[in-house]
């Protein structure tokens, strides 16, 4: 967009709706990183970026999206408007929907790369047993898999302070018991999980949801099913390591049962957003037989 909007109104419109925070970080980050470039700056390799919002100025008011011009895969969604009110108000009602369509095709791309290098699921008698297909890419190891429990865990080797880092994906199932409830007892059962297969480095150490800080859970759908997103921040009981966790409670009601994905991380001295991104393009290809 031309660069006097950008530093003018229509720029702070499109900073304070796509600087929004994704919930549940131990530190603020924002859900979309965006950079600014002058038309006149718009060629050769430039035009190649993955994901593009165009802000210009016409007579046909809206918003289009199109894939795939200059590069592929991406995405080009074109905000256009007669004056700067008409580009504020068309950011503020619709730019929601855009950053819905950027992480969308985020999401896809990291998909289409997990299914190259996917483990197998006849590997795991978990996903067997619970009748799950899933896109986990090989750099996830095992870490336990009792047939009813599934944790498997990437090491992130760079920018950590204390040690290695590391990704995990949790999968298991809960009887269904009340449908009404399933969203208010999410904290209890990853609770219970936490003390029965998430160990400390210690007697009396495993992971619980952090006390101080509430989650937050929003109702959703996955592989066509209702399912519960929550995210918050576990903590270790009786020790000082912590991060973000992202959970997927989906209601099974042709098994009679809850379906649950949790990916957690710990990455304590650097930014977290994209490794529970990677998680959440993970948890959204399950497919449930």
């Amino acid at each position: 967009m031309n660069t006097l909007d950008w530093e003018g109104k229509v720029g702070d419109e499109i900073r304070t709706v796509f600087g929004e925070h994704q919930v549940g970080l131990p530190q603020p980050e924002t859900l979309l990183s965006v950079s600014q470039i002058d038309p006149s700056g718009f060629k050769s390799f430039v035009r190649e970026t993955r994901a593009i919002l165009l802000v210009q100025k016409g007579e046909k008011e809206g918003v289009v999206v199109k894939k795939n011009k200059y590069s592929a895969p991406q995405i080009l969604v074109y905000a256009t408007a007669k004056d700067d009110e008409g580009l504020i108000n068309l950011i503020k009602t619709k730019g929601k929907d855009m950053m819905h369509t950027f992480q969308n095709a985020d999401i896809k791309f990291l998909q289409s790369l997990f299914k190259k290098e996917r483990l197998a699921d006849s590997n795991f008698k978990t996903l067997k047993n619970l009748g799950i297909s899933i896109d986990i890419p090989k750099r996830f190891k095992l870490v336990d898999d009792t047939g009813d429990f599934l944790w498997l865990r990437q090491h992130l080797k760079s920018g950590i302070a204390r040690g290695d880092g590391t990704n995990n994906i949790l999968i298991y199932s809960v009887p269904l018991e009340d449908e009404t409830k399933v969203a208010d007892n999410i904290t209890a059962v990853r609770d219970t999980i936490g003390k029965k297969y998430i160990p400390g480095s210690k007697e009396g150490m495993y992971m619980i949801t952090e006390q101080a800080y509430t989650p937050f859970t929003f109702e959703t759908e996955l592989d066509g099913k209702k399912a519960y997103e929550t995210r918050g921040k576990w903590e270790v009981k009786n020790d000082f390591m912590a991060g973000p966790f992202l959970n997927y409670t989906i209601v099974d009601k042709k098994n009679n049962r809850l379906i649950v994905f949790e990916g957690f991380t710990y990455a304590p001295s650097v930014n977290k957003r994209d490794f529970v991104f990677e998680l959440e393009a993970i948890a959204k290809s399950m497919k449930i037989k």
